[in-house]
Parts: structure tokens; sequence; C-alpha cells
């Protein structure tokens, strides 16, 4: 699976240490080392509440019995959806009115939406703009279906979404960006944001216009505030994460020469890599995504131009090398969507050996083990050069089981957080966007780190 182990370069970049792990050679660095907008509600974690139950057996007081219960079930009930953050900020969702005017439609032609929820004090300046996540649609018939779901219709969206990790307003679980304007894109286009072509065969129409909806809802934002920004930041989570390398280039053009524009790529590293059965099943998927949603004009030139099939540029170890801005490339070695969909998609194992492997890795037998290090190893060497050569890049990729941890406040940034060499992953990307030191970690193979949390998460 890929290139056999690069050799040890001959000179060091300073201030990193390099060491080999499966014969691979990657570096880690030497010195580890309250306004609320209008828009949203801030409800309260760990709700002080005095419960008291009273035997009450007359038959008078049977109502009262039923409604004591029901006070019961929901204190509960509030304190389990509470109990993972002291604090839940809430935000309305913003329908971008101005939308069809580009023809930028979700699949089932509703209008795209997002959730912004405003800075304050020194962060007042500075943006935060995060894409959602939600796979992808490749074919007619998984598109007509996805219509008719949250993931293709702002109709069908809770018009109130939960801003954590990343995107949290909690200076103690937030520290670096908690006082930007953070803004969460709605997915609903099923193509990552890029693309732009229209299915209509008389009874059905979709629309793929994920490109329209990006600059429908850039040019929505900029007069709010966001063309003046000083500091910006572009990320997403999985598909999101993927449509992170691909508008990188695009938002810092859209923003004055005079912006401190980076991205981030949360579990969007999607490699073009081969299943157990060597078959490139994730190539494949990706090629009719980008011929089905017109996505191929939307790819980066400089990308397209250079290499035999153009759709290829929709993986980022190809178009990597062209992304301008500084980025961050935050992913697990072990990424469980790759895992399940790319190395051990249900095509290439229709009886199920890998099964309980994918629920538990601690099942898995020695022969899997030793192709997840192999995927592991086809991830480093994906992002090698990046790792590198590039002066302004950060990266932090571990060995958990995990999929996307900038959005979830256990993994992003809390005392039990996952860590590379004594640092969270929200210290990690602070210091690289904040230029404090070199942020590039790599972990060490599985089972290694015992900082991971929810190994093989649901995806």
């Amino acid at each position: 699976m890929g290139p056999g182990p690069p050799h040890q370069p001959a000179h060091l970049p300073v201030g990193l240490a390099y060491y080999y792990l499966v014969d691979v050679v990657f570096p880690t660095p030497a010195h580890i080392q309250v306004r609320n907008a209008s828009s949203s509600i801030r409800l309260s974690g760990k709700p002080k509440v005095i419960l008291i139950l009273f035997l009450l057996f007359h038959q008078k007081r049977v109502m009262e019995v039923v409604v004591t219960i029901l006070f019961v079930v929901t204190a509960i009930l509030t304190g389990a959806g509470m109990s993972a953050s002291d604090d839940r900020l809430l935000v309305n969702m913003t329908i971008v009115r101005s939308a069809g005017a580009l023809g930028a439609y979700c699949l089932d032609g509703s209008l795209p939406a997002y959730h912004i929820h405003l800075g304050f004090g020194a962060g007042a300046s500075n943006w935060i703009l995060q894409f959602e996540g939600g796979g992808w649609c490749n074919d007619i018939e998984t598109c007509a279906e996805r219509a008719q779901t949250r993931r293709g219709s702002t109709h069908l969206m809770n018009k109130l979404e939960s801003f954590s990790g990343i995107l949290s307003n909690n200076a103690s679980r937030n520290p670096d960006f908690y006082n930007w304007n953070r803004v969460k894109i709605r997915y609903c286009d099923g193509g990552s944001f890029a693309g732009d072509a229209k299915f209509d065969n008389g009874s059905l129409v979709l629309f793929f216009r994920g490109q329209k909806i990006w600059q429908a809802i850039i040019e929505d934002l900029l007069p709010k505030g966001l063309g003046l920004a000083k500091k910006a930041l572009l990320s997403g989570c999985s598909a999101g994460g993927l449509a992170s390398y691909l508008h990188c280039n695009n938002f810092s053009n859209y923003l004055p020469e005079t912006t401190a524009v980076k991205c981030l790529g949360d579990a969007g590293f999607f490699l073009d890599s081969p299943d157990i059965n060597m078959l490139h099943t994730q190539r494949t998927f990706f090629q009719h995504l980008v011929t089905l949603q017109g996505i191929e004009k939307n790819l980066d030139e400089n990308c397209t131009n250079s290499i035999s099939d153009p759709k290829q540029c929709i993986f980022p170890q190809y178009l990597l090398k062209y992304i301008t801005p500084p980025l961050f490339i935050l992913n697990s070695a072990y990424d469980v969507y790759q895992f399940h969909h790319i190395l051990v998609p249900p095509s290439a194992d229709p009886r199920g050996h890998w099964n309980r492997c994918k629920l538990n890795p601690k099942a898995c037998r020695p022969d899997q083990i030793s192709l997840l290090h192999a995927f592991r190893v086809e991830m480093l060497t994906a992002v090698r050069s990046f790792l590198f050569n590039s002066s302004r890049g950060g990266i932090f990729i571990n060995s958990c089981f995990a999929h996307c941890q900038s959005e979830s406040q256990d993994t992003w940034f809390a005392p039990d957080s996952p860590q590379l060499l004594n640092e969270t992953i929200a210290e990690s990307v602070g210091d690289w966007y904040f230029s404090r030191k070199v942020s590039k970690k790599v972990d060490c193979p599985y089972p290694c780190d015992t900082t991971c949390h929810n190994l093989i998460g649901a995806v």
C-alpha cells in the first residue's frame, strides 16, 4: 500500500527531532512543551435540582405522583444531557435569503443556512468558519434519499445548533478562539460544497449547488464583518474537512491581503488508497461524485493541469502542494470512517470477517492489525513532504480510532483530552495559528497512545 519507507533526510529542520516508527521517519517537535449574540441561547449545565420524593399512596394524589415522576425523569434526562459540558451554547439558524438569486440551493431546493455567534473583545475582528460534515451522495438514488433528510434540506434541520469544541465561547474550553466570530456552515448539498449541476427528469429535481452555496454564504457574511477580518480560520470536519482543503485558496481570495488567513482540515484527509482486496473503492466513489455533481470544473486548476485524471484532485494528497495559505492537518492515522469505508468497505468484506475488529480494535486479529498499521504508514507517506517541508504548516496525527476531533469538547480541550507530547489538539492548533512554536506532531502506532477517546466511535 503505497511507496516504501522514505530515507532519513540529510538535514533535519530546526526545532524538530526525528525517530523511526514502522520503518517510516516522521518528526516531532524538540520542545514539547462573556457576551452572547442575540441569536443564541445559553443553557446552564449542572442544574441544581433538589428533588424530594414522597411515597404517595392516597388515591386522590395519583396526579401528584404522576407529575412528580415526570419531574424526576425530566431532571435526570436534563442532567444527563448536560453532564459533558458546563455550558451549552445553542445558536439560531440564519437562512441565506439572497441565495436563490445565485442559484444556490440545497439538494431539495431549499435555501442554504448557517449559524453565527458574534465575537467580542479582542476577538471581535477575527473569524472562524466551520464546514459541517456528513458524507456524500454520488448517484441519483442516494441523493434523492438524502434530499429528504437533514443532510439535504434546511427545512428538516434543527434550527438550533450546539457550539462546542473549536466553536465554544468558553475561554476555559476554547482558549484561543472563544471570543472570535464563529460560524457553522450547514451541509445540504452532498458534495463537500463543491458541485455545480442540476438533475431534472421531469418528476425529480435535485440541485448539486455546493459551490454556489459556499459563494452565497461568503457573500452574506462579508458585509457582516468578515470582509474586515484581521484573522480568519476556515475549518471543517469529515466531508466538511475535505471542503476546507478544497476551498482554502478561494477563501483567501475573498479577504483582504492584510487578513491572516489559515485553514484547518479535521478528519478530511481522505486517502486514495486501495481496500483490502486491492480495489480502489474510494477512488471510484469520488469519480462518480465528481461527475454527477459537476465538481471537476471547481477543483484547483494547478492540480487538475498537473495530473492525468483531473478528478483525482478531490483527494487532499494530490491537492496539498497547491494550497497557498498556511494549513493544519488534523487526522487520526486510524480514522474510523476511512477504516470502515476505504480500507474495509462493506463491498470488500461481504461475509463480515472484519465486523468484530470494526467494533473494537482489541478484537482485531494480528493480520488485521498489520493491515491497519500499513494504512497508517500510507497516511504518513501521503503527508511526509508537507511534514518535512512546510514551514508554515501544522499537523496533529494521532493513533486514536476516531473521526472528527475539533468539534467535540472531549477531544478538543478537556482535562482528559487526547494528547501528543503533553499537548491537546486545541493547544497544538493554537500554537500553529499564532506561530507560538512549531506544531507538528505524529503519534506512535496503536496501541501506544493511552490518551485516546471513543475508540471506534460511531460513523
